[in-house]
């Protein structure tokens, strides 16, 4: 993710006239450079393939009272209660709320911020390059605090998940492994947590199963190995298997081929991969997850040298993020010049915000599987 603006003698100029002695000349200048950025800024943070981009995306106008109904986003033959899960502050612990489907949702919103500055000579020189990654670091600043945010109540969603009696998340068929009877199990499982009110089969375009899975790198090799590891977990008679060679199945031909010329791929049996360096073994996920699954509703933890694949539906509005957009510019993000600095100080700054809010209005779209260890 980069910001690049382009040496255009109008942008030139523009970036001089920052470095102006003249107070009311540089302030305009900045002014009118915020006022220009800050819809490139909201975009690059909206198209940023992050965990945070996952949730679907709904505009209120700021400083007004935002609300969901929640009828509108379930089917009529729906259950009359639902678990929503939100949280009140950026990086905070997510809470759990039973709510009746023919309610209104209330929820709170939040801010989040970023300031920087650079030396004022970088402006004098036109240095478009400084500016840009100046502009750059503002992004990455708030889809670091936006990536926290959504994984946290991501994975408290998913620890407190049950429905039914049915867990969401379920440990992995073979120890220190991830294999197709895992993702196989899956999608049963999410067809059994997703039937209709009266446990029956759901009007059609509910329950799909799942459509992506967030998977750690460490995962996305087990997934590479089935080109060269067998792939069964049941012997012959259905019995577990043993140390016998004739015992071990591989994959199909045409599996392992695909496997081994698409090393990098996206997709695995018609499910989207999303790889997450912060998911594996003794990592920042996989501990959040584990902080906030305290065993209530069956859910396994992740074992010590374990790891945690997370299943979506991404098919169903459930998981929503509200965002604020300025009622003078329409914009979702908000940049503007920082007046802290004097000439004395000789930096020059800018201060931009957006305010969201993040919630889980159906549990029933995430599930789990925690990959044991021997």
């Amino acid at each position: 993710m980069n910001i690049t603006l382009k040496r255009t003698d109008e942008q030139i100029e523009l970036i001089k006239a920052m470095a102006s002695r003249n107070r009311d000349v540089a302030y305009e200048a900045q002014a009118a450079l915020a006022e220009f950025i800050g819809p490139v800024i909201a975009e690059v943070i909206n198209k940023a393939p992050v965990l945070s981009n996952l949730f679907a995306s709904f505009q209120f106008e700021a400083d007004s009272n935002p609300s969901l109904p929640l009828d509108l986003y379930y089917d009529i033959s729906a259950e009359d209660y639902v678990q929503v899960t939100s949280t009140t502050i950026p990086g905070g612990l997510p809470t759990n709320h039973v709510m009746p489907t023919a309610s209104e949702l209330k929820f709170t919103t939040y801010r989040l911020d970023s300031a920087v500055s650079f030396d004022r000579r970088y402006a004098a020189q036109s240095r478009l390059d400084v500016v840009g990654k100046t502009m750059t670091r503002v992004a990455q600043e708030v889809l670091l605090k936006q990536q926290q945010t959504s994984a946290n109540l991501l994975l408290s969603a998913l620890g407190q998940a049950s429905t039914g009696g049915e867990s969401h998340v379920a440990n992995s068929k073979q120890d220190d492994n991830f294999l197709l009877a895992d993702l196989n199990a899956m999608m049963t499982r999410a067809k059994r947590i997703n039937a209709a009110w009266n446990s029956g089969t759901p009007a059609e375009g509910r329950g799909r199963g799942i459509t992506d899975i967030i998977i750690s790198p460490e995962v996305m090799e087990m997934i590479r190995g089935m080109a060269y590891n067998p792939i069964n977990t049941k012997g012959s008679g259905g019995k577990a298997i043993g140390d016998a060679a004739d015992a071990w199945i591989a994959a199909p031909d045409s599996v392992r081929a695909g496997l081994f010329n698409t090393a990098g791929m996206s997709e695995f049996m018609g499910v989207n991969i999303i790889e997450a360096n912060e998911l594996g073994p003794r990592r920042k996920y996989t501990k959040i997850y584990n902080g906030v699954n305290k065993g209530s509703s069956g859910n396994p933890d992740v074992e010590d040298g374990g790891d945690l694949v997370i299943g979506l539906d991404l098919s169903r509005d459930s998981l929503v993020r509200a965002i604020a957009t300025d009622s003078e510019t329409g914009s979702e993000f908000t940049l503007v010049a920082d007046d802290q600095y004097s000439i004395r100080q000789q930096k020059i700054g800018f201060f931009g915000s957006l305010e969201e809010g993040r919630m889980v209005i159906d549990n029933r779209v995430l599930l789990g599987t925690a990959i044991t260890t021997a």
